[in-house]
């Protein structure tokens, strides 16, 4: 049965034509009624390039509003938005432009596209076509394709997640009713948009008609300025991010127009928390994946500071149980909900594999505690398997960073002919006369002997994806010895 809504930007410019949806970080701001013209003419134009419903047209961009023009454009057209990553090789472009099935790929000048990889455009090189004199949808479809776009890829080949309208709008809802949503609400957007944490902040604050102040690219100076001054209220950030701002903000405070800073992308060292916490910093964590549409467990206001280290508990509509068949405290993660997306586009066989009977399968590893709160342990395909014994990377990560000289931390699994496999650290260090043994006598207060990393290897900063996740496939490239 098709549900449907009307069309979001559309609602928002009868609603409030003259409220800021978006605004720049030059001061310059755009209202819903400009946004909604400006992405209905983009539509029209993209018409005369024989763009219609269905129709997979590719993105490649760092955020803009010409990229937000262009995705609310495609909606109109009931055409589907497929989001690059711009630190993508040429080869691996390719692939996913030729796995994506593109018409169409949408650029920006400033990244010298190749233009034999496919069919291409600048933006800016849309508007010199003629709008064609079509009809515009004026409904969404919760059931039909919005966008696409690739798993991050840390591990095995990437997949495209097909997102539609309604696990946008159930993700927008489930957040809206955890965190709250006030009309002056200015939610800074620094994660890159061809990211699930990016683009959704997009479709929430077009949903509840608040404004997003807009950057291009995360800068610790740029972004603690916008708090202090341009009364932001809501920020989404990963852990390298929230471990700069800490430090950029020093022993000053936040304003307390400042109500939500939305912690994603992996388990954080319960030491940043802690410093976050005693500069009343308004972490809140969450668990999401980019086929939950963003976050789909997350800390309430009322228990973000009591519950350090836990994700919080699943979102309204959404269900969370741990598979452990060994009847174990950890498990597998599933994940159910409208929020979640039905399966990855021409992966039939994965569809099989982690889709079963609504639950999708996570491949991470966590817990409930005797309250029913998420603790995110790690990757089932991080885990590190030791002369029988389970040793969790992130575990040894936030030891090793609990050392005041150690600022980062990434751990692996090395093969070995007598346990199988020891754990092998990487830490980048504020003080350059920290050796290997030091790290280790720290190390040995807090960690079981064989959890103790084997070797310990001093590098300049960790392999990091776009959105600033740890790519621990990366770092077997480091070792010394393979």
């Amino acid at each position: 049965m098709q549900q449907t809504v009307p069309h979001w930007l559309t609602k928002q410019a009868m609603l409030a034509p003259a409220k800021t949806a978006i605004e720049q970080e030059n001061g310059k701001t755009m209202t819903y009624e400009t946004l909604m013209k400006k992405s209905q003419s983009f539509a029209r134009k993209l018409a005369s390039l024989q763009v219609k419903e269905n129709t997979h047209v590719g993105i490649l961009a760092t955020n803009s509003i010409d990229m937000i023009i262009a995705i609310y454009a495609l909606s109109y057209l009931n055409a589907v938005a497929v989001l690059f990553n711009t630190r993508l090789t040429r080869e691996e472009l390719q692939s996913q432009i030729t796995d994506a099935d593109l018409t169409l790929l949408l650029t920006t000048a400033d990244l010298k596209v190749d233009k034999s990889l496919e069919k291409s455009l600048v933006f800016k090189e849309v508007n010199h076509y003629k709008e064609t004199p079509i009809k515009l949808e004026q409904q969404m479809n919760l059931n039909h394709p919005f966008t696409m776009m690739y798993t991050s890829g840390t591990t095995g080949k990437p997949k495209a997640v097909i997102h539609t309208y309604g696990n946008y709008w159930w993700s927008a809802i489930n957040s809206s009713l955890n965190l709250g949503v006030v009309s002056h609400d200015k939610w800074l957007a620094v994660l890159p948009m061809f990211h699930i944490g990016g683009m959704s902040i997009f479709i929430r604050s077009v949903i509840y008609g608040t404004a997003v102040l807009l950057m291009e690219k995360f800068d610790e100076a740029a972004v603690h300025h916008a708090i202090m001054e341009k009364n932001v209220t809501m920020i989404s950030v990963v852990t390298v991010m929230l471990q700069k701002l800490v430090e950029r903000l020093g022993e000053d405070k936040y304003p307390p127009t400042l109500r939500v800073m939305l912690l994603g992308g992996g388990p954080a060292p319960k030491t940043l928390l802690e410093r976050a916490k005693n500069r009343n910093m308004p972490v809140f964590q969450s668990y999401g994946m980019t086929e939950t549409s963003s976050q789909i467990v997350a800390l309430s206001p009322a228990n973000a500071l009591d519950k350090i280290g836990s994700s919080g508990k699943p979102l309204m509509s959404a269900e969370v149980k741990i598979n452990n068949p060994d009847d174990d405290s950890v498990g597998e993660i599933f994940v159910k909900g409208p929020m979640v997306s039905n399966g990855y586009y021409k992966r039939e066989s994965i569809n099989k594999q982690v889709y079963s009977e609504g639950w999708l399968a996570t491949g991470d590893l966590g817990y409930f505690d005797e309250e029913g709160y998420l603790f995110v342990v790690d990757r089932r395909k991080d885990l590190i398997i030791s002369g029988g014994e389970n040793i969790y990377p992130s575990e040894i990560e936030q030891t090793l960073t609990r050392m005041p000289e150690i600022r980062e931390a990434g751990v692996i699994g090395k093969k070995d002919t007598m346990w199988g496999e020891v754990p092998v650290a990487f830490v980048v260090v504020t003080d350059p006369s920290v050796n290997a043994e030091k790290v280790i006598t720290f190390a040995k207060k807090y960690l079981a002997k064989y959890k103790l990393p084997k070797e310990i290897h001093f590098i300049e900063q960790l392999p990091r994806n776009a959105s600033n996740k740890l790519v621990r496939s990366e770092l077997f490239n480091q070792l010394p010895c393979k």
